[in-house]
């Protein structure tokens, strides 16, 4: 393939070849539903994705947490099948099967042999349209997810990481927990989130993607069987659900920081700014960028303050995107004592980028870093299926690995300087959670 393909919303067949002889087919159909596989060569297994196009950040204020509600009571039984029925399906064929719940989409989905892909399109199609939401298991599963709520705010990182999207984002959706909060699971009424089900599971918000061993016509014709099965309307023309508006500002926020104060043997702190929507162009640079930071055990992030000054065991840097939005951060664990010097030699770090640039043997190391990282994470067909549903839900456009290494390529040492010297002018946020206390972290305020 040469260059990146385009995913138009508009009914239509689309087939191309990717790197390494894989065969991508896409189908949107007139109900809005939008079908893609990647036929590997060699595989015996697949990977089977139902995302549905609505994520936390879709949810109304009386509906906060009904996502990953949602996500859970999906597999706790349809009209045919009961929740040991679902989990049976897929262990009597040593598959896996499981969900995630994001900001910008929910996925379900499943890994089996080729033999097995039918059961998994059946299973999975099955709890899409045919969830019951039993009042009994609502109740049941509210406690299970706050059980996981506890679990998490036992994790000081995890903690850490809810306080700096919170501090990075404000009230933002984009700032919110994405399973929510004790106070909104209690809240949660079967009502509100079956409203919510019943709103976002549609043909035109599905997308359906599948990787490894498959046949693209015999996918869509089991998806479209077992959805009708389901009682989904698909003879209705619709349009499929638009993709946000990547142009749509998240409301600027300045300098933030939380702290949260808890008995600790270590400080978890994570710092950084708005980064790059997904869809910006220089989204390469930032990868790059990334990489040089705190990448890996040859990052600046982790020769400075863990090989050099041995003041934290972990320390690296992290850049997620979304539609509209996206985020350059910084994490690291440390003594509470030193959590003050590694805040700022963090800090120190990420604007040595703006204002001294990279050395050429950083960007080669960089480049070489995502490269083989990329190749090595297509080996897996779960990391395909997935390419496969963001390049459809968020993108507009499927890249493929020579693409994606092409891009790469191309970027310059003056580009990832630029781009540090852009990032470093935008307000810091940090969230420290741990043995600390306010004032410990001035260095981060109007930055």
């Amino acid at each position: 393939m040469t260059g990146a393909t385009t995913l138009p919303l508009v009914a239509g067949e689309q087939s191309f070849m990717a790197a390494g002889e894989c065969l991508v087919r896409r189908s949107v159909l007139p109900s809005g539903l939008r079908i893609l596989s990647e036929r590997v060569p060699g595989a015996r297994s697949a990977t089977i994705g139902f995302w549905v196009t609505a994520g936390s950040r879709d949810e109304a204020p009386d509906e906060y947490g009904s996502t990953h509600f949602l996500e859970h009571l999906l597999f706790k039984g349809t009209h045919k099948r009961t929740a040991l029925d679902i989990a049976v399906s897929f262990d009597a064929v040593g598959g896996e099967h499981n969900a995630i719940t994001a900001k910008e989409y929910t996925c379900y989905y499943g890994r089996v042999r080729d033999s097995d892909v039918p059961m998994a399109i059946e299973v999975l199609a099955d709890m899409i349209t045919s969830s019951v939401i039993d009042p009994d298991e609502f109740e049941t599963e509210r406690e299970v997810i706050l059980e996981e709520i506890a679990m998490a705010e036992d994790d000081l990182g995890d903690v850490a990481s809810e306080r700096f999207f919170e501090a990075l984002f404000g009230d933002h959706s984009l700032g919110r927990p994405i399973g929510g909060s004790p106070q909104t699971i209690r809240e949660a009424t079967r009502e509100g989130v079956w409203h919510h089900y019943r709103r976002n599971y549609s043909p035109n918000r599905l997308v359906v993607t599948v990787a490894g061993a498959v046949d693209h016509d015999e996918l869509v014709e089991a998806v479209q069987r077992h959805l009708t099965l389901g009682g989904w309307d698909l003879d209705t023309h619709a349009e499929p659900a638009p993709r946000r508006d990547a142009e749509q500002a998240v409301p600027a926020t300045a300098s933030s920081t939380l702290i949260v104060p808890r008995p600790s043997e270590q400080a978890n702190i994570l710092m950084g700014v708005r980064g790059l929507a997904a869809t910006d162009a220089r989204r390469s640079t930032l990868s790059v960028l990334n990489s040089v930071l705190g990448g890996g055990m040859s990052s600046r992030l982790f020769q400075q303050i863990r090989e050099r000054r041995g003041l934290a065991y972990s320390v690296y840097s992290f850049s997620p995107s979304y539609s509209d939005a996206g985020v350059l951060g910084m994490y690291a664990g440390c003594s509470p004592a030193k959590a003050e010097s590694v805040a700022a030699l963090m800090l120190e770090e990420f604007r040595s980028i703006g204002t001294g640039g990279i050395l050429p043997s950083e960007l080669d190391r960089a480049v070489g870093q995502m490269g083989g990282a990329s190749a090595l994470a297509l080996e897996d067909s779960d990391t395909r299926m997935s390419r496969l549903g963001r390049a459809e839900i968020t993108m507009g456009e499927f890249v493929d690995l020579d693409e994606a290494l092409r891009r790469l390529s191309l970027v310059t040492i003056d580009d990832v300087a630029d781009l540090g010297a852009e990032l470093a002018s935008r307000p810091v946020s940090l969230a420290a959670v741990g043995s600390v206390a306010d004032g410990m972290f001035i260095t981060a305020e109007g930055a």
